[in-house]
């Protein structure tokens, strides 16, 4: 008989950052009040869904909306980082989806409470293979990315149109939160958020390379 001891290796997990409420079409398509402060929640990291995976749609709600955002990979440890100096903290910029279950979303908005499962459910951000380097981007306050539900453009963002920079938003976390590489910040969605249903088709595209494409079953 082998007995197999499994010793703690100490590997730190990423941890994943969301900023809500980043886009002003969106902020209106929603009735929320615009921030004067970036709105930040977690998901934890069984949120992700990768390599294409489909999503599967879970029996405890009835209408999850799909949410395109651009994601930055945060490439060295940091607290308290200025502003100025955010940009050296991330090297590539990848795309996800945050998935929302809007029905338990408003359950607890309605009762004043956290949504934390309305949000950070199994597989509620899947997230391209691909991350693009920053070095690769003219301008990164002009990117374009999109998503298209069976073939039809359904949303359609450029960074130009964020209320709070990669930059500001990178300074404003780290004071508190200790960023570590592998980090992963999903940066905000454009308007245009709506149902998905099985049987769909979800294809990202981060200015013109296709970066995320997967079924709903």
């Amino acid at each position: 008989m082998h007995f197999w001891i499994h010793t703690f290796t100490g590997k730190k997990h990423m941890r994943i950052f969301a900023i809500g409420r980043n886009y002003a079409e969106h902020i209106k398509e929603l009735n929320n009040e615009r921030p004067d402060e970036p709105v930040i929640f977690t998901k934890p990291d069984t949120a992700i869904l990768k390599n294409g995976s489909p999503f599967y749609y879970p029996d405890f709600s009835k209408d999850i909306h799909h949410e395109i955002e651009l994601v930055l990979k945060i490439s060295k440890e940091g607290k308290n980082i200025e502003e100025k100096f955010a940009s050296k903290y991330f090297d590539s910029i990848g795309l996800g989806i945050d998935f929302t279950a809007r029905d338990l979303q408003q359950k607890a908005k309605d009762k004043g409470l956290p949504w934390d499962i309305a949000k950070g459910f199994n597989s509620s951000a899947p997230l391209s293979d691909k991350f693009i380097p920053v070095g690769e981007f003219k301008n990164l306050s002009d990117i374009n990315f999109k998503l298209e539900v069976d073939g039809e453009t359904k949303q359609q963002g450029n960074t130009s149109l964020m209320l709070f920079s990669f930059n500001y938003i990178i300074a404003y976390l780290s004071k508190f939160f200790t960023l570590r590489a592998g980090d992963l910040i999903f940066t905000g969605t454009p308007k245009g958020v709506g149902p998905i249903h099985i049987g769909n088709k979800l294809v990202g595209y981060l200015e013109n390379e296709k970066l995320l494409e997967f079924e709903v079953k």
